[in-house]
């Protein structure tokens, strides 16, 4: 038995795309979970429960991490699922035999975590996901956005940097992240689709490091990894495609400066707990 979790956040076409592609997989003993984040109109909830009557409505934002834990709790007690797929809302399953490739991957590899082959348009998304291991590279991080937000908050220095990149970019090749060709162990995963075990769920009283509200969530699973001791495998075989960023961008339409400042001072938040929990080396 596995149970999606889809977090929705204002764009209903995309979650429908997604729901339709789980309903695609050959085999069937699977259950969805969609929480919402204070977003569906009746209209669309109307939608949603033409597809599914595991639905959440939360009456706000939760954010990421408690939104999510908020479903996996859900279908952890209602189904006690053997896996846990924790999906953004803008991801399409590529193929028909996701479940059974799942399930043949764990049987190899027993793994806590798993993350696939993630596809996307412009190479933006990426595992093995190269997150911060070091204090020493969540405080260079901190500096650096903090940096950000203020170029971003002042609209000749956000023209300026941005001219900046256009020009280094016609001189240039832009560099994209690139998905391994090879499968791995004890990685560190991209947030936007994971594969939880039981044996990790039962380890946790929360599937994800409750306290963020966006962003770096991939560091806090980093952390448990290295923490606990957990096995996390990057399947190079198994693919999913990611609409990069299609929920933030719905949520900003034509405010493109303003959607740098939102982004960067919720990755500043982040860093700074992350920074916090890596100085009192606690278990999280």
């Amino acid at each position: 038995m596995t149970s999606f979790v889809i977090l929705h956040y204002k764009n209903i076409q995309d979650t429908l795309e997604c729901i339709a592609s789980i309903k695609k997989q050959q085999n069937k003993d699977y259950s969805i979970i969609v929480v919402d984040n204070g977003t569906l109109t009746k209209n669309e909830l109307k939608q949603l429960k033409k597809e599914t009557s595991d639905i959440i409505c939360n009456q706000e934002n939760l954010g990421f991490a408690k939104g999510n834990n908020l479903g996996c709790s859900y279908a952890i007690k209602k189904y006690q699922p053997d896996f846990l797929v924790v999906t953004n809302n803008d991801i399409v399953l590529q193929g028909i035999s996701f479940l059974e490739s799942v399930n043949q991957c764990y049987q190899q590899t027993s793994f806590d975590i798993m993350g696939p082959k993630i596809l996307t348009n412009g190479g933006e998304s990426a595992n093995p996901f190269c997150a911060y291991r070091t204090l020493d590279e969540v405080n260079q991080a901190i500096a650096k956005t903090k940096k950000l937000i203020r170029i971003y908050q002042s609209s000749l220095l956000s023209f300026l940097l941005s001219t900046y990149f256009k020009v280094k970019y016609c001189f240039s090749s832009p560099r994209h992240m690139k998905n391994g060709k090879e499968s791995m162990y004890d990685v560190s995963l991209h947030g936007c689709f994971l594969v939880f075990s039981k044996k990790y769920y039962e380890k946790y009283r929360d599937v994800f490091y409750p306290e963020t509200f966006l962003y770096h969530e991939e560091e806090f699973l980093e952390y448990r990894r290295v923490h606990d001791h957990l096995i996390t495998y990057y399947d190079a075989s198994i693919c999913v495609f990611h609409k990069e960023g299609a929920s933030l961008n719905y949520s900003f339409q034509n405010q493109e400066r303003k959607k740098l400042v939102f982004r960067n001072q919720e990755i500043l938040k982040s860093l700074l707990l992350l920074q916090k929990v890596m100085k009192e080396n606690k278990c999280i």
